[in-house]
């Protein structure tokens, strides 16, 4: 039988034992652990996390750490390039230890911060709830919300619907066949036969979610003219560019379809009152256009745009220019239209020259012959547009295009006033926000294309016409 003493010792050089073990794994635990720095508003915070753990457990552990949600990693300080809560991609591909990212916050959860691009927890157990969860990966569908107009629009089967032919049907009433069977609203023919030169925006997204999948995989993306940031394998433009950064070249082309079919002034009057300054100064004029949006019948799934008021801001106008000052009321006016259920939907402006006043004739200034608008009226529109974008839930940062309208007021023709409506495409607003696209001096009818030089990258643009 062992001794006091004896026992005693024992239990020491057990304890002991014990303790090495617990620092020898505390070690080899720290070993295996990646130091995140985290810089937020409130300070720098270090985030210990395995460098097999993915994105979407940082963010979970900053949240739990920082107290804070609805908010992005971003891998530079001027919030660039986003790390995007992706459950495929690891810390460790992405960071290394010691790496510091920087927090910013975001309107939303933090559970929002997915890729719009990656495919995360995906369940193979059936083909439905894999597809289900990739369409949701690729397009934010939950988190937008539509204007009210494209919500009504979504729900309407959209066919276009036609009478029974006596000469080549020859079923009874209640029958149908493919003489009198209802048309898609994309149907080339249909619209041939009615004039109709773009296609509407929704009858666009029911083509293109017409196939087999209906649509599962089919998204808006915005055109990207800038060099992407944070690529390692090379140094920063313009010492390095390579196929993964460079912005792919443009090839500018007609927009088969058009967010707004139709503009209309709900009386005379809003027209008539807004021209009275041209009329008693000979100055142009602009103004904002105040309504809202509907259905138009006349185009299969298409959308109005009716004109309620036009608010004139402060601006300094002649003969051939025109310049916008600083309104003060802006936001005043804005908040005016919501309470009456009206937002700011467009802009016109009038190019007007009087031909002979005694007559009441204006010159005819644009047509097929010269410009219907000029380059720095496009790169106008283009950054409206910008500023007014169209949500939409097929688009993967949830905003496609603009429904934000165009008037410009000027001769026709016959030599009367006349007014046309018009929206540049896509392409043109991505030139726009990325500032690669400028007017020319002498000929208002083109546009130039800024060349690269060290400080911007500018993509290739091709056109046929």
């Amino acid at each position: 039988m062992a001794s006091a003493p004896l026992l005693l010792e024992q239990f020491i050089y057990k304890k002991r034992n014990f303790v090495y073990a617990f620092v020898r794994h505390r070690l080899f635990t720290l070993c295996k652990q990646s130091l995140i720095r985290v810089q937020s508003a409130e300070g720098i915070k270090r985030i210990e996390i395995s460098p097999k753990s993915n994105l979407k457990q940082l963010y979970d552990s900053v949240q739990n750490v920082l107290k804070v949600d609805g908010f992005g990693l971003f891998m530079e300080r001027n919030f660039a390039t986003e790390l995007h809560a992706s459950g495929s991609q690891l810390v460790g591909s992405a960071l290394k230890h010691g790496d510091m990212v920087y927090l910013k916050q975001i309107a939303g959860t933090s559970s929002r911060r997915t890729s719009t691009t990656a495919i995360d927890n995906m369940s193979f157990n059936s083909a439905k709830l894999s597809t289900d969860r990739l369409t949701n990966s690729l397009r934010p569908s939950i988190e937008v919300i539509e204007d009210e107009v494209d919500q009504q629009l979504f729900k309407l089967s959209g066919t276009i619907k036609r009478e029974r032919d006596s000469k080549l049907c020859h079923h009874n009433a209640n029958g149908c066949c493919v003489h009198c069977s209802p048309l898609e609203p994309y149907d080339e023919n249909y619209l041939k036969e009615h004039n109709i030169k773009h296609l509407s925006f929704h009858s666009y997204i029911r083509k293109q979610t017409s196939g087999m999948d209906h649509g599962k995989y089919f998204v808006f993306d915005d055109i990207n003219c800038r060099i992407k940031p944070g690529c390692r394998e090379h140094p920063p433009w313009p010492k390095g560019i390579c196929s993964k950064c460079q912005p792919s070249a443009i090839t500018l082309n007609r927009q088969t379809y058009r967010h707004v079919d139709n503009v209309m002034f709900e009386n005379t009057k809003i027209v008539e009152r807004f021209l009275n300054y041209w009329r008693t100064t000979g100055h142009q004029r602009m103004g904002w256009l105040y309504g809202t949006y509907e259905q138009h019948t006349d185009v299969p799934l298409g959308i109005r745009a009716r004109v309620a008021a036009i608010y004139e801001p402060p601006q300094e106008s002649s003969r051939d220019s025109i310049n916008i000052c600083p309104d003060e009321n802006a936001e005043e006016v804005d908040a005016v239209a919501k309470a009456l259920g009206l937002k700011k939907i467009g802009w016109i402006f009038t190019d007007l020259i009087t031909e002979d006043a005694s007559a009441g004739t204006v010159k005819q200034i644009r047509g097929i012959e010269t410009h219907f608008l000029t380059a720095q009226e496009c790169i106008t529109a283009g950054e409206l547009q910008n500023r007014h974008p169209n949500p939409c839930k097929y688009a993967t940062n949830g905003t496609f295009g603009s429904k934000f309208v165009t008037i410009c007021v000027t001769g026709d023709q016959t030599k009367q006033v006349h007014m046309e409506g018009y929206a540049v495409s896509a392409q043109c607003m991505a030139l726009v926000r990325d500032n690669c696209l400028i007017p020319t001096k002498d000929a208002p009818e083109l546009g130039y294309v800024r060349e690269s030089t060290d400080k911007q990258y500018v993509p290739d643009v091709f056109y046929k016409n």
